[in-house]
């Protein structure tokens, strides 16, 4: 295997194996800090060695050791410098867990270790930014290059977010375990707005020159499935992976050959990814099987797969859909979730409905600066047979859109109002 094959195989293993090394690395260190060094320093030791050596039969294995071996190390320099007491008990103690000879020994089972790390990466003693951050660079296995071109941000900007991060969550001890049954509601709902976010930035970039970004939505769609096999008992980590399958099996169809966005009524049915949309299906079951009262996502799932079932626009089941987001809304209070309901109403009932819903978000502060608020008003005052107005909107929305490929689609939904 050539060096450039080689480093791609091992970029490959690191995106699998990353979550499980730094998570039973962090069950013996106590810091996650300290288990990503470890881990890092196991990766640097695969590009040095495998080139020359060729790909372990089982990479994982070896990283783990090989992150022990270097935990080993510094820990004995360090109990050969320390003179006090305690920390020599602890850090010994440490030492001997690091030691030991088969670490899979140790753990019933490895999973639990990724899901304590999971909700330690969506603490809500963190910020979103760095929940999101923190929780790519452990569990997706990407590097702060990776995150920071994936958010438009600078490198430097991601460098401070997860250093702090895990400075925040060394020094507020943050426990390496899954939350007790009290916030579990709670802690789990961070760790889906986590999964829910970094996709979305997928499916519909905030900023920048490209409407989509693929890499970002498979990896949410990577965290999910591990979520959902994680807590298999959970109908909303089903119902987030289903609204995720759903979505992304349409990301071929969203766009045309020069990139440039091509909306839902737009798009070649045909070219929806089938198998992500009976996976979609069949996730959004299992959900509605766990509880009869469906959560956010799994109401969005539901959304999702009226769309997903339907041969047209035309042939969708719009009526239902509004029941969808009637409930949804009631669960929410969402501004933007009601913006949502008002298209649904116009399929369903006639742009007039829509607009009067609309109008009726006018003022409401969360949707003040949101680009689609005007976007959503001119596509229903065109419906309308008011081209002027229309255009205005269209204008003002385009104005407020920090997204290139998507500012190009408002001036020129505009121009087509005329003047």
């Amino acid at each position: 295997m050539t060096a450039p094959a080689t480093h791609r195989a091992i970029d490959a293993v690191w995106r699998i194996e990353s979550a499980r090394l730094i998570a039973g690395l962090t069950r013996i260190v106590g810091d996650v800090a300290t288990a990503e060094d470890l881990a890092q320093d196991a990766l640097v030791a695969a590009l040095e060695q495998w080139p020359r050596s060729g790909i372990p039969d089982n990479p994982g294995a070896w990283l783990m050791a090989t992150a022990k071996r270097r935990g080993i190390d510094a820990l004995r320099r360090r109990v050969t410098l320390q003179r006090k007491q305690e920390l020599i008990g602890r850090e010994l103690q440490i030492l001997e867990q690091l030691d030991a000879p088969d670490l899979a020994a140790q753990v019933d089972d490895v999973q639990d270790d990724v899901l304590r790390l999971i909700f330690m990466t969506c603490h809500p003693v963190l910020s979103r930014q760095a929940r999101v951050a923190l929780t790519l660079r452990l569990l997706g296995g990407l590097s702060t290059p990776e995150i920071a071109r994936a958010f438009l941000v600078s490198e430097g900007t991601v460098a401070q977010r997860i250093v702090r991060a895990k400075r925040t969550l060394t020094e507020a001890r943050v426990p390496f375990e899954v939350p007790g049954r009290g916030e579990l509601t709670e802690r789990l709902s961070a760790v889906l707005e986590v999964i829910y976010l970094v996709f979305n930035e997928g499916y519909a970039a905030t900023a920048g020159e490209h409407w989509i970004r693929p890499a970002l939505c498979e990896d949410a769609l990577r965290l999910g499935r591990i979520l959902a096999a994680l807590m298999p008992r959970e109908p909303e980590a089903h119902g987030l992976l289903a609204l995720l399958e759903l979505q992304a099996s349409r990301l071929r169809a969203r766009v045309g050959p020069q990139g440039e966005p091509v909306l839902l009524a737009d798009q070649d049915r045909a070219r929806w990814d089938r198998l992500l949309v009976q996976r979609g299906l069949a996730g959004l079951r299992r959900a509605e099987a766990l509880s009869r009262a469906l959560g956010p996502y799994t109401l969005q799932a539901a959304i999702a797969a009226c769309h997903a079932r339907a041969a047209s626009v035309q042939q969708t089941d719009w009526p239902r859909i509004v029941a969808l987001y009637d409930g949804l809304a009631a669960l929410t209070g969402s501004p933007v979730v009601e913006l949502n309901r008002a298209v649904a109403v116009t399929m369903a009932f006639g742009p007039r409905a829509g607009l009067e819903l609309v109008d009726a978000l006018a003022d409401e502060p969360a949707l003040r600066g949101y680009h689609l608020l005007p976007s959503v008003r001119g596509d229903l005052l065109a419906r309308l047979g008011r081209p002027a107005e229309a255009r205005a909107e269209f204008v003002r929305a385009a104005d407020l859109c920090d997204n290139d490929r998507e500012r190009e689609l408002l001036l020129s939904r505009a121009v087509a109002c005329g003047t």
